[in-house]
């Protein structure tokens, strides 16, 4: 099969780019990258972008893909064998934990800018429940328990992986209260597909990056960083 030729748009530290680069690389899939600030995109960009947003999939240097859930889905369909299941309603439920991962994503990112002690406390909690309903449905739902690599584990490894770096009393994450999700991390950070969807400077963009932001929890998040960069 000629797969066409694939172009992914990124932003350096973005958890969604992440989800593409993660699942491009688990399938070996060749395509090239451009990294931009988002901050201050270029021209051409906004041109092919409609919500302004990361990541844009350029297929055959003329059609554009936003979205990283619909993104994967097409980078799966081209490249066998196939992580999305076949049955109609086996897709509907992982398509549902993937938009349920990307409201945890948003969880996370509310956590780590909140601008306000108090908006810090409210978005640890949060983001808690959120891990703890989680934490309840991978002994329920074998779309979440299975061993193999999915979609959702595409979408889930780069919130663990941000959880693991941003060490902190306060954290809504702690693996000894999630002992399956921090199963499946140590699980997920061995795969090169994880290991290397992030640049090699990634702690240092992301402290970089938090410094940038205002508010209490960038201040307190980049002053960790920097101790342990």
């Amino acid at each position: 099969m000629n797969l066409p030729h694939l172009h992914l748009i990124s932003f350096a530290i973005c958890p969604f780019v992440q989800r593409s680069v993660i699942t491009l690389k688990y399938k070996q899939t060749p395509f090239d990258l451009t990294l931009i600030d988002l901050a201050d995109p270029p021209d051409w960009f906004r041109g092919r972008s409609p919500l302004g947003k990361v990541p844009v999939l350029i297929v055959d240097q003329d059609t554009a893909l936003f979205e990283s859930a619909v993104i994967n889905e097409y980078i799966d369909a081209i490249t066998p064998p196939a992580l999305m299941p076949a049955d109609p309603l086996e897709q509907a439920r992982t398509r549902a934990w993937i938009e349920y991962l990307s409201e945890q994503t948003f969880a996370q990112y509310h956590w780590m800018t909140a601008a306000t002690e108090d908006a810090f406390e409210l978005a640890r909690h949060n983001a808690a429940r959120g891990l703890e309903r989680l934490e309840q449905q991978m002994i329920q739902d074998d779309r979440l328990g299975r061993s193999a690599f999915s979609l959702i584990d595409a979408a889930l490894a780069p919130i663990l992986m941000r959880y693991a770096l941003l060490t902190d009393p306060d954290s809504p994450w702690e693996a000894d209260a999630f002992p399956r999700l921090a199963a499946r991390w140590d699980e997920l950070r061995q795969m090169p597909a994880v290991r290397d969807s992030v640049p090699a400077d990634f702690t240092a963009q992301l402290v970089d990056y938090l410094r940038a932001q205002e508010g209490f929890a960038p201040a307190h998040f980049a002053a960790k960083l920097d101790a342990s960069a």
